[in-house]
């Protein structure tokens, strides 16, 4: 013997309504693969220090060993009988020579966290491996140094005093 059994047409009307639903909400759960919208990039920070204050003639010196910061900052004094230029650049950059490379070339100042100021290839974030900081400035004694450890075993921390009187 079979026993039909008689559904209620409003029971069965609802099941089908929340299947139904349940398909939908499932079918729109977020945008596919093809539609999703890249990282915006952080905006570019300002940096601390603008090109023109560090244009002109510098004396330069370098040393390894933070015991040598007065020794080395006489001998960039000394420097300025051969004085190193920083120009400004075309594009408002300041011109530099890279690591490494005889010719100078454009280099950007660039803004980072924390106030800091980065000197570096443009088009690249601030604080990448190419990239100088700044880690002191004046007006007229200016630290430097390389993030890329490798380059800064070679050339150290730089201290640039300038030559000329501040314009």
């Amino acid at each position: 013997m079979v026993f039909v059994r008689r559904s209620d047409p409003i029971k069965t009307g609802v099941l089908v309504l929340l299947a139904g639903l349940a398909v939908a909400g499932c079918a729109s759960q977020g945008p596919s693969e093809g539609t999703i919208a890249p990282a915006a990039t952080p905006p570019d920070l300002p940096p601390a220090i603008k090109p023109q204050e560090i244009t002109g003639r510098w004396g330069l010196a370098a040393f390894h060993n933070q015991s040598d910061l007065k020794r080395t900052e006489t001998a960039a004094r000394n420097g300025c009988k051969q004085p190193y230029n920083i120009g400004m650049g075309p594009t408002g950059g300041v011109i530099m020579h890279m690591p490494d490379k005889a010719q100078p070339e454009e280099l950007r100042m660039k803004g980072g966290p924390g106030n800091k100021t980065y000197i570096g290839p443009p088009g690249e974030p601030a604080g990448g491996t190419q990239d100088r900081e700044i880690t002191s400035f004046d007006g007229r004694t200016m630290t430097v140094r390389f993030l890329d450890p490798e380059v800064s075993s070679r050339y150290g921390t730089q201290i640039y005093v300038r030559c000329a009187p501040r314009a």
